[in-house]
This record gives C-alpha cells, sequence and structure tokens, in this order.
C-alpha cells in the first residue's frame, strides 16, 4: 500500500511490472468511442477489456457496496466493475480498474474514492484503482499518457464522435433493419487495427472521415418519412451511457424519432476552455493558461475539419456538429461561464446549439440528485423557453429506484406533442 501525495489517502499503485500481469477493466459509457481508446491503449502494452454488461443486476450490485443516495452513474460503474469482478472471469489478483477523471467536482473526481471503498467493503483491497487524467490527480507509475498517446487517444474521440452522428443519422432511415450498427462495429474493428500497426497520422484520419461518410451514404434508406428529431444532453454518463439511460437513443429510433447527441469533443473543448477561463476569472497560473489556448485551437481545428467534410461530402444530407466556437456565441446572456461544476454550462449551450440546428425536441437527462446537473438543466429551461418558445424540452431523472416504464412514457408524450406540434 501506499500514499498519493496528490490524495493524501491510501491507494494501490499500478506499477510497471502490473503492465504485463494485469488486465485493466473499463466501464462501457460510448461503446465506439471505448473499443477504440482501448485497442489505442492496447497497441503501448497494456491488457484491456471493455465491460459490455447490462441488466439490473448491475445496479444492484452497485446498491451493495455504495449508499443509495450516491448519483446513480456512481452506483452503475462501481456496480459494474464489482459484477464483473464476482464473475469468475478476472482474477482478483490479476486485474486493475480504470476510473477516467478531468479533476473537477462530482463524478469527475470523487468516484475513485467510492470505488476504493466498495473494492475494500467486498474483500478486493489488492485492485488497483488507476486514475486516467491529465489533472495530475494521483501518479501510477505503470500509466503514464505521453503525448503520442495522448494524441492517439483524441483520434479515437474524433472518429467515435463521426461513427456515433452517422449511426444516429441512418438508423431511422435504413430500410434494412441494423445496417448502420453493423456498419459501425466493421469501422470500430478496421479503425482499431489501423492505429493497432503505427504510422496512424492526421492525413489518414481525415482520409478515414471521407471513408466512412461514403459507406453509410451507400446504406439503402428511405429519408422520405419525416423523422421527428430529439436531441439529448444531461450528465456525461447517462446522456451516453446505454446502461445508464436504458438504451435511449435505441428506444427514441423505434418510436419514429431520430436521435441527436453532441459528441465528446465537446466536453473535451468544455474542460480545456474552462481552465483558459480560470485565468481571467482568477488569475490562475498564466503558463498553464498558454498550454491549454494551444490545446483548445488544435481542438478547435480538428472540430472544423470533421464539420467541413461532412458538409463537403454528404451535400446536405447529414448535419454535422456544431463548431464549439459558435456554442460559446449561443450560451452568452443565459449563465455565467463561471458556472462549471459537472457539465456545467455545456449543458445550457447544448440545448441552445440543438435549438439553433432546428432540434427543438430535447431530453434532458438526469441522475437523480445530481444538483449540477438539476441547476444548469432543468432549472435553465424557464429561461431557454422564454427566449426560444418553439423548443420542448423534458427532464427524465434516472436512479436505481426509477421505473423504466414511467421514463419512456414520459419520452412518449413528448413525442406525441411534437407530432401535434407539426401537424
Amino acid at each position: 500500500m501506499a500514499t498519493s501525495k496528490k490524495t493524501d489517502k491510501t491507494y494501490v499503485p499500478f506499477t510497471k511490472e502490473m503492465i504485463s500481469t494485469h488486465t485493466i477493466l473499463i466501464p462501457n459509457m460510448l461503446p465506439m468511442h471505448f473499443k477504440l481508446i482501448a485497442r489505442v491503449l492496447e497497441k503501448v502494452g497494456y491488457h484491456v477489456d471493455v465491460l459490455e454488461t447490462s441488466g439490473p443486476e448491475i445496479a444492484e450490485t452497485g446498491l451493495k457496496y455504495v449508499h443509495n443516495d450516491t448519483c446513480y452513474p456512481a452506483i452503475l460503474v462501481i456496480g459494474q466493475f464489482l459484477d464483473a469482478l464476482g464473475s469468475g472471469k478476472y482474477d482478483p489478483d490479476r486485474v486493475a480498474l480504470i476510473q477516467f477523471q478531468t479533476g473537477g467536482g462530482c463524478r469527475a473526481s470523487n468516484y475513485i474514492y467510492l470505488l476504493r471503498k466498495a473494492l475494500e467493503k467486498a474483500g478486493l483491497p489488492q485492485v488497483p484503482v488507476i486514475s486516467m487524467s491529465l489533472s495530475g490527480i494521483e501518479r501510477h507509475p505503470g500509466f503514464r499518457i505521453s503525448v503520442p498517446l495522448m494524441i492517439k487517444l483524441l483520434y479515437a474521440v474524433f472518429y467515435g464522435d463521426l461513427l456515433l452522428t452517422l449511426v444516429n443519422q441512418t438508423k431511422p432511415y435504413e430500410k434494412n433493419k441494423g445496417d448502420a450498427e453493423a456498419l459501425a462495429d466493421e469501422w470500430t474493428a478496421r479503425l482499431a487495427d489501423e492505429m493497432d500497426t503505427g504510422g496512424h497520422n492526421y492525413k489518414a484520419v481525415k482520409a478515414n472521415y471521407r471513408k466512412m461518410i461514403h459507406s453509410f451514404l451507400e446504406i439503402p434508406t428511405d429519408r422520405s418519412v419525416k423523422k421527428t428529431k430529439v436531441g439529448i444532453v444531461g450528465e456525461i454518463y447517462v446522456k451516453y451511457s446505454p446502461l445508464g439511460n436504458n438504451g435511449l437513443a435505441d428506444f427514441l429510433v423505434e418510436e419514429g424519432a431520430e436521435p441527436v447527441m453532441p459528441g465528446l469533443l465537446d466536453f473535451c473543448l468544455y474542460c480545456v476552455y474552462n481552465n483558459i477561463l480560470d485565468y481571467k476569472l482568477y488569475r490562475m497560473n498564466g503558463k498553464v493558461r498558454a498550454l491549454y489556448k494551444i490545446a483548445y485551437k488544435y481542438l478547435v481545428a480538428r472540430e472544423r475539419d470533421m464539420i467541413d467534410i461532412m458538409n463537403e461530402e454528404s451535400d446536405g444530407v447529414l448535419m454535422p456538429p456544431t463548431l464549439f466556437t459558435h456554442t460559446i456565441d449561443l450560451v452568452q446572456g443565459y449563465i455565467g461561464m463561471g458556472v462549471k461544476m459537472g457539465e456545467g454550462w455545456l449543458l445550457t449551450a447544448e440545448m441552445l446549439e440543438l435549438a439553433d440546428k432546428g432540434v427543438n425536441n430535447i431530453v434532458c437527462t438526469q441522475p437523480f440528485g445530481c444538483l449540477p446537473n438539476h441547476i444548469c438543466g432543468k432549472g435553465m429551461m424557464k429561461p431557454i423557453k422564454a427566449k426560444n418558445p418553439d423548443i420542448n424540452i423534458v427532464a427524465i431523472d434516472y436512479d436505481a429506484g426509477a421505473t423504466r416504464v414511467n421514463q419512456e412514457n414520459r419520452i412518449k408524450l413528448m413525442l406525441a406533442n411534437a407530432k401535434e406540434q407539426s401537424t
């Protein structure tokens, strides 16, 4: 056991020796993104497994080791980890867990301590929990993020965002059910193999963008029937995770709607931009600010490339993401930019971003009791509607005690209202 200088709490470090002996388990928030991220990590020598388990037993397991007042994403993530450790598939002495962290409040920093407490309670205190963060929250001798590795991880985010967008905009219109998902699986495997061979540069990334778009446009579709576009925003885990939101995107497709989800890159940009804002608001370290400004320009340029390529290749058939700089402009006058706990001002901004694109029907996914999301999501609905009277937002709470039927009935009511307004 060792003591972390950063946290002043006992923890089990992931050592260099563990690289060859341990399998690192990753909780599944974004299936396509995380499969690509896993392959990038495998390329540099780690043994990685993305957990894809689901079902009520995940939440039930989490509730055995986490207080029921803890936020729902924490219950699910910890439940998924402990369910895997209890499945017999993994040797507890040769497994490690990884938690993605941004260094902010809420899940971004606190889950890791809840997870370690749960492991101790389960009689598994020897299992290392890796904090994957650029904020230097903790140090693990066997897990380092170099600049080349960081760039490859970003490529995985870029590809994942494009695949997510292409699937959501193709699946509701496909003539042969399952074509979009099957093609996404093919591209995930292909891109993972390409990144596994080394020498994968940004020129290859942009070339793949065009190939991906063309391949999805070749799927037989019927776009003659107008579908109600429904935006999905909210706390990052329940927004993206099928486990966390009961397969919300698929449910919307089944109900005759087209799901629209802002990508993970927006959240990455939000985190970087907030560090730039810290200098303006609090006069934080100017040298650090300079580094974040470089990162911000890099990411905005990459997002602009994806938008331009989608516009060029789809001839108006596909709707590209919104450039982050425009998203920032849209939120001005609604909420202070210093509101950055959890998803903070980005949650409000994404609702405005969707409305700006003509997506007036929005599901705001919220873990029950998540104060930042209730303030920046549900709490901002009234001022958003006051300036955007055509917008239709429904806030849905996700919790271990919430029933799926009730959640889906509220969404069905929103869709019925949307169809009535469009006629």
